[in-house]
């Protein structure tokens, strides 16, 4: 593995064990594209031996990809969709990461409420509120749009739609964030908290 920092000309340099796609700084730095485009033209599926998180297989190509994805009675997201392994001692389940059918049954359930026929009825509320975030934003110097922006409409609308308590809807992200972000499995205090927020999430949908 390279232990300096990445940069655009390593992907062609040495063996695809050279490095490790799993890597932040490969998206944070936003030099990622050629690394995936060697593995798509040398290893389209390709095994890594070491990293962060631990082995794990990358599968680049579109065809590939699509195989993966069809394939659910070999190839399960049941034990999740994030690069590490389940925590064996936090047992949860989602439609998201569910094989057919029980994927299609959920997803049919909670599919409704944003079908074409029913979005509509939030239009002038989704408009009022695009208007007043972008009416407040600061003019003049940088702001985070991410974070002000696209986080902060969608928050307001899963509240909306989850009819979760509005004034406490930035759990809503913290909660997505801890079950969606991997945790290198050496980082055990890290590991810990992101349990903990999981079964506050939990223990929040319980209750609602």
């Amino acid at each position: 593995m390279h232990t300096e920092a990445y940069s655009p000309d390593l992907p062609w340099e040495g063996d695809l064990d050279s490095f490790d796609v799993s890597r932040a700084a490969l998206f944070s730095k936003d030099i990622w594209r050629p690394y995936f485009k060697r593995l798509r033209e040398e290893a389209p599926v390709y095994f890594h031996q070491d990293s962060a998180f631990g082995p794990y297989w990358s599968v680049t190509s579109f065809n590939h990809i699509m195989a993966v994805d069809k394939n659910n009675r070999q190839l399960s997201s049941a034990s999740g969709i994030a690069i590490m392994d389940a925590d064996t001692n936090l047992n949860t389940s989602s439609f998201i990461t569910a094989d057919q059918p029980k994927h299609g049954t959920q997803r049919k359930a909670v599919q409704p409420v944003v079908a074409p026929k029913n979005l509509p009825n939030f239009e002038s509320l989704i408009r009022h509120r695009v208007c007043a975030v972008l009416d407040h934003l600061p003019v003049g110097q940088q702001f985070n749009w991410v974070d002000a922006v696209s986080i902060n409409l969608t928050t307001q609308m899963l509240a909306t739609l989850f009819d979760f308590p509005f004034e406490e809807r930035a759990k809503l992200t913290l909660w997505s964030d801890a079950f969606t972000a991997g945790v290198p499995r050496r980082d055990l205090e890290a590991q810990a908290a992101r349990e903990n927020t999981m079964l506050e999430c939990l223990t929040g949908f319980q209750e609602l």
